[in-house]
């Protein structure tokens, strides 16, 4: 489905449940782009019963090199992506499949910064954020929803005291969060098309995981 701003418009990928009905939940892409890891994490959520809308914020591109996905995300204008991603939650909100009540949020790296975003943005609107090796600034942690984060052990973008002081923030903002940091793993951890780092152990317990959190939280 296409995803409107008053500037910009992007292909989404919508997934839905075999029920007809489900809970919302935004699906944020890391830096690569909409690649089939994401639009198969929507898929699976799909068959878990869920409603699930994975924007496209780089409107077609994708990365398979790591200098070609940095040059990807500095390219990207933050304010024209925040209001995609905020048209793409509302869009998932008012589809008629989407059950009405708040959605979960689930981004992957540089998607994780946006879903902090937007749980801050719209506390109403966002009940869960699950985030895949990736944060956010310390002023978004003041938010309505409960947190489930996945770090990798050895992780050369994500600082471990940041990570750690995110994590206190949250919780001194009363928000349930739990974050699991994930032995012998590295950045992409979860994403199969990185074989230099997915673990399919790892990846198999984040993904069971986050299932139950989602449906502890917006199912």
């Amino acid at each position: 489905m296409k995803i409107k701003t008053n500037d910009l418009e992007t292909e989404a990928h919508l997934a839905l449940p075999a029920s007809g009905k489900g809970p919302g939940v935004l699906v944020l892409h890391p830096w690569w782009g909409l690649n089939a890891d994401i639009t198969n994490v929507a898929d699976r959520l799909a068959e878990a019963g869920f409603v699930a809308l994975a924007p496209d914020l780089y409107n077609g591109r994708i990365a398979t090199t790591i200098e070609k996905a940095g040059e990807y995300a500095d390219a990207l204008d933050e304010e024209a992506s925040r209001a995609m991603v905020e048209a793409a939650a509302k869009a998932l909100q008012t589809h008629e499949a989407c059950l009405p009540r708040p959605i979960g949020v689930i981004g992957f790296s540089l998607g994780a910064m946006f879903a902090t975003w937007l749980a801050h943005a719209q506390p109403a609107q966002v009940r869960a954020v699950v985030l895949f090796y990736g944060l956010g600034w310390p002023d978004h942690t003041n938010t309505q929803a409960s947190y489930l984060g996945h770090f990798a052990e050895n992780d050369p973008y994500e600082d471990d005291d940041y990570r750690d002081s995110f994590e206190q923030k949250l919780k001194e903002n009363g928000r349930p969060t739990t974050f699991h940091i994930y032995p012998n793993t590295g950045h992409w951890f979860f994403e199969p098309s990185r074989p230099d780092a997915y673990e399919g152990a790892a990846a198999a317990l984040a993904w069971q995981r986050t299932l139950h959190f989602l449906q502890q939280t917006v199912a």
